[in-house]
């Protein structure tokens, strides 16, 4: 059967289970699905679990299924990382060989003092923090003084925040623009964040205007291809930052899972031929970085609930990926990402059920699948599972 478009869904931060390098990366035993279904004991995940969920992982609620509806496995990281800029890529048929670089202490003096040089502002913090906690502690030393705060975390971020009664809005993202440009070579971070918040002492809030600046993938993606073939290449949620709106022929920048899939839902409905490309990154944002599983529970069986709402607006031709980035484990310890295994679940009319496509070995097998249906080419790196999966 002849596809004409692709609904890939990223489900930010859900993993289901340590990748056999986990303790490369100081995430031994993680599992976020199989941990967070522990602790609230037991998700409701029907949908979801028709497709295959239970099959990949052990959890509590979600049983295997033997004859699922569709396609479903697991896929391996082979990039050299666990942030979100490299697992997308990865899913875009870009590797990533070497990590991108970290932090972890703060940035080098010399590399600030640039910074503030042509920011005309000095900053404070310069360390590896949880946004909400640094904005706790130097929130109010930021509204006295005018200096926006600088943090990064595990990740390869460059992230600044500010109060937007202090610093506007467009001077925060002026100052992230001026970042990345100066972030190249051996300081290209993975992302510059704008954080804005609001808010008095003892009472800080991050908004929803945050905004990021995302190093450009080092090689063209399956977004670049399907573009220059003249295919529709439509985004949602974060995707137009993460790959610094390159390849992208439409994009809805929308913050919550709910608002990200009414999208998904309404380009279905509004018609177009190709790629529509998504991010749900309320698991991740909200619920992992803040060790809430039960929030993050709740994330997952509310877009459990919309599955069949995303199905109802795909025609026949149409195929539904439901995959995620990296793990983001709400149970341990950590409050960074985690390197696991991502789900892949595969649905639509024209896929065949009860199919097993096992253990990926990379996430760029499904660039290579999107890329043998549209016949643009086959990806440098990836496996199709065309055959496999399609009647």
């Amino acid at each position: 059967m002849s596809i004409e478009r692709v609904v890939l869904i990223v489900l930010d931060g859900v993993g289901v289970g340590e990748l056999p390098d986990a303790g490369d990366f100081g995430d031994v035993g993680s599992n976020s699905l199989g941990h967070t279904a522990e602790v609230v004991g037991g998700l409701h995940l029907p949908n979801m679990q028709k497709m295959g969920l239970g099959n990949l992982t052990i959890i509590q609620g979600v049983p295997p299924t033997q004859d699922t509806t569709g396609a479903y496995g697991k896929m391996t990281e082979m990039s050299k990382g666990k942030d979100t800029t490299v697992g997308h890529w990865e899913l875009a048929g870009v590797n990533s060989p070497r990590p991108l670089p970290l932090f972890p202490k703060g940035f080098p003096p010399e590399l600030v003092t640039e910074f503030e040089r042509h920011i005309g502002r000095k900053v404070l913090g310069n360390k590896s923090a949880s946004g909400t906690e640094i904005i706790k502690e130097l929130g109010d030393e930021h509204v006295r003084t005018g200096r926006p705060i600088l943090y990064t975390s595990a990740d390869s971020v460059f992230q600044v925040a500010a109060h937007e009664e202090i610093i506007p809005i467009d001077e925060l993202y002026q100052i992230c623009q001026i970042a990345r440009e100066m972030l190249i070579g051996e300081y290209a971070v993975g992302r510059v964040i704008a954080r804005p918040f609001l808010g008095q002492s003892g009472h800080y809030w991050r908004t929803e205007r945050r905004k990021d600046w995302s190093l450009l993938p080092p090689r063209p993606t399956i977004l670049d291809r399907l573009s220059d073939a003249g295919y529709d290449v439509l985004a949602v949620g974060k995707i137009d930052d993460i790959f610094a709106r390159r390849g992208i022929t439409r994009s809805a920048h929308v913050v919550s899972n709910k608002d990200s899939v009414a999208k998904v839902i309404e380009f279905l409905r509004a018609g177009f031929r190709g790629l529509l490309f998504a991010n749900l990154i309320e698991f991740d944002m909200l619920y992992g970085h803040r060790n809430d599983p039960q929030g993050y529970a709740r994330a997952l069986e509310e877009f459990d609930a919309q599955v069949p709402m995303i199905l109802d607006a795909m025609s026949d031709n149409d195929l539904l990926i439901i995959t995620s980035d990296h793990g983001n484990d709400p149970v341990t310890p950590s409050t960074d990402h985690s390197r696991e295994y991502v789900p892949l679940l595969v649905g639509g009319s024209a896929v065949r059920p009860g199919v097993d496509l096992g253990v990926r070995a990379t996430f760029a097998d499904i660039a290579a699948t999107i890329a043998d249906l549209f016949d643009v080419g086959a990806t440098e790196w990836g496996t199709s599972f065309r055959q496999a999966a399609i009647q």
